[in-house]
């Protein structure tokens, strides 16, 4: 006979306490891998400006040379490139870089070349990958967070642990506030709970800010993030972009190259030059007055980027590049011919779930609050490290003393929760498992196999 059932919170606690328990299991080897990595990559974003201060710095001083020439001289020292964006200097001691298409680079990649903005000299050339400019350290310890290095079969890995994340970290709140009479017991104890005690106080001061990792990586799984993507699109909230349309200018005009537009997790590539009478020339000589109107004109300061024009968008686009806060991030399209400005986007004109979303990319990312940001990731991703390995040890510390292997909390809980409470529940649960389909299929299989394992335990329990 199934046990009577119970009313508010004693009767969602083992089913809580189960999922939590399962998914803390189960789930947690993957999560151990998204913090180790995660904690990899918060410190990229220093590591990289040191391991390529000559590519990045340079002791020249003096008046900077035209773009114009900066980039010839890119294109001089590597001449199997396309030109694609530019990045001019933005600070005393910075270098230029030009991005250039250049073959036998991956998807998202390109190779960027880096001028000293005074003398003209190249510094180095080196691949880079994503908007972010990523440079071969950070690109490769991001690939590894994101997916382990296998390519797109390996960005599974990481949409499991965000789609679980969250599940696992309410849960742990919800079990840590439901006990919080019993804090104060478990101070100054030995053992099991002394390990429960700090693997839940870590926790629930980190709650919030896994929470947003979760959230915020969930936007770039394959799976979930397209979902979000129409969502955010049906909600008026998708991110607008600066029209690059030419008065008086057919589209796709004879003697242009077609750019070409991809990638994933918003980092796009840009392939394909072209000036109004299609030569890479008049994309190069175009750039001296297209960064005049961007500055003193339009009032676009700090770091830029300026793509160059192609038969899809036959427009100069300058773009603010300081995700920094406050960000800024406004941009300008400019007729090649004219030089005129033929539109504007502010990115204070922004949607509201558009500015969000980039907020959430960046702080993900470790640049909205620059070396504070980076310096929170690796505190959370520390913490997260901490709370899994407790976890597994409060699992160990369970074990029944004559036996080495440890129990789990025993099956059944679902019966105790009331039926007005289970049933709109169990719906809940099937919605967003549908919408983050690597949370729905994880959890279908674990009810499964504890089905399967209670059916065996049942018929030994009778052969007994």
């Amino acid at each position: 006979m199934p046990p009577p059932r119970r009313t508010g919170w004693p009767a969602l606690r083992p089913l809580v306490l189960r999922l939590h328990f399962y998914a803390g299991l189960l789930i947690a080897p993957f999560l151990l891998v998204a913090a180790v990595t995660g904690l990899l990559y918060a410190g990229s974003l220093q590591a990289e400006k040191i391991v390529y201060a000559h590519e990045l710095r340079t002791d020249s001083g003096g008046t900077q040379l035209p773009l114009s020439r900066q980039v010839d001289a890119a294109l001089r020292a590597h001449p199997e490139g396309t030109l694609t964006a530019v990045r001019p200097s933005a600070e005393p001691g910075a270098t230029t870089r030009v991005i250039l298409d250049a073959p036998g680079l991956g998807e998202s990649e390109s190779l960027a070349v880096f001028v000293d903005p005074y003398t003209g000299k190249v510094r180095g050339a080196l691949e880079s990958y994503g908007s972010s400019g990523a440079l071969p350290l950070r690109a490769t310890i991001d690939h590894l967070h994101r997916d382990l290095l296998l390519g797109e079969p390996g960005r599974l890995y990481s949409e499991l642990a965000a789609s679980w994340l969250w599940v696992v970290v309410l849960g742990g709140v919800l079990l840590w506030l439901g006990r919080r009479r019993s804090a104060r017991r478990l101070r100054g104890t030995t053992g099991r709970r002394r390990t429960l005690s700090r693997h839940g106080t870590v926790g629930l001061w980190s709650a919030a800010g896994l929470l947003a990792l979760s959230a915020t990586g969930l936007t770039w799984s394959a799976y979930a993030g397209e979902n979000i993507g129409r969502l955010q699109d049906a909600l008026g909230g998708a991110t607008p972009a600066v029209s690059t349309e030419v008065p008086g200018m057919p589209a796709n005009m004879p003697g242009m190259s077609h750019g070409e537009h991809a990638g994933h997790g918003g980092h796009d590539k840009h392939t394909g030059h072209a000036g109004h009478d299609g030569s890479a020339a008049a994309a190069v000589k175009g750039l001296d007055t297209t960064v005049r109107t961007a500055q003193q004109q339009e009032g676009l300061t700090g770091p830029v980027e300026i793509r160059v024009p192609t038969a899809a968008a036959p427009a100069y686009v300058v773009q603010q590049t300081d995700k920094q806060w406050p960000a800024h991030l406004d941009s300008i399209a400019v007729d090649p011919a004219s030089g005129q400005v033929t539109d504007r986007l502010d990115f204070a004109d922004y949607p509201l779930l558009a500015k969000l979303t980039r907020w959430g990319i960046d702080v993900h990312m470790g640049v909205l609050f620059g070396l504070a940001n980076q310096v929170a990731l690796a505190a959370l991703m520390v913490a997260l490290i901490l709370v899994i390995v407790w976890g597994y040890r409060m699992w160990w510390q369970r074990r029944p003393r004559r036996s080495r292997a440890p129990r789990a909390h025993p099956r059944g809980a679902w019966r105790q929760v009331p039926l007005p409470v289970l049933f709109p529940l169990v719906a809940v649960t099937a919605a967003v498992g549908w919408f983050l389909p690597l949370f729905g299929v994880p959890l279908l299989a674990f009810l499964v196999l504890d089905a399967g394992i209670g059916m065996l335990a049942r018929r030994r329990a009778r052969a007994a």
